[in-house]
């Protein structure tokens, strides 16, 4: 029913509020650093989300009514970027180096991919899903891990490691799998788990090649573009 689509966006839109709020409020605090916070965010807010689809139920409509909560988000992001909207928080939590004008680059190009990957593929095609699972576990980790854990830095991206590719090809595949996983157990798709895991790492592996290109701030929108369409091919 409409009305309980109603509610599923309202639910959803708390959630991924409270998640942003609360990073945003650790970075104010100096509790993390703002960089951490930065892909923190950005690893956690794409599951939030997807799992809340299993709130919604098969109306049409209701890829829409799900999307407007990336959208506001976006909206936000464009506001604070150009200093329409004043909210230091924000800044401090999503920006590298606590300039606004970096939200108009990669906060800015994840909220935009995930406005159109849900209305796009929704709940009716993995291809998105996995495209956003990749985007959050495998991007938003590699940084993390590329600079934590000492490793030799890619010949051909020297601002990128060993580490960070590795965790960029594992978390992109996990979360993959514990998504579809509890979709596949919601009764929302049904996996032949045999012919969908070679195909998820081929196509988390041409992600993880897509990611170590030495192109600075445009990974949310290069990783996702990639694996739409390694999927639309492969599935």
């Amino acid at each position: 029913m409409l009305h309980n689509n109603f509610i599923a966006t309202v639910i959803t839109f708390l959630l991924a509020l409270a998640w942003l709020r609360l990073m945003d409020f650790f970075a104010h605090w100096g509790w993390i650093e703002s960089k951490l916070s930065r892909k923190i965010i950005h690893i956690g807010t794409g599951p939030i989300f997807v799992l809340c689809w299993l709130l919604f139920d098969q109306q049409y409509s209701a890829r829409f009514l799900a999307a407007l909560v990336p959208f506001a988000t976006t909206i936000q992001f464009a506001l604070v970027g150009l200093g329409i909207l004043k909210d230091e928080a924000a800044v401090k939590a999503m920006s590298r180096t606590g300039v606004r004008q970096e939200i108009l680059r990669g906060p800015l190009f994840y909220g935009i991919i995930f406005v159109l990957l849900t209305i796009l593929f929704w709940k009716d095609n993995m291809v998105g899903m996995i495209s956003l699972m990749i985007l959050c576990g495998g991007d938003g980790l590699a940084d993390i891990i590329g600079k934590r854990i000492p490793s030799g830095l890619l010949p051909w991206s020297r601002n990128k490691t060993w580490a960070g590719t590795t965790a960029m090809f594992m978390g992109g595949l996990l979360l993959s799998v514990v998504i579809l996983w509890i979709f596949d157990l919601a009764g929302i798709f049904q996996i032949q788990w045999a012919f969908l895991l070679p195909r998820l790492l081929i196509i988390n592996i041409i992600a993880t090649v897509v990611e170590a290109l030495p192109i600075a701030d445009f990974d949310n929108i290069t990783v996702p573009v990639a694996t739409v369409l390694a999927g639309l091919l492969l599935l």
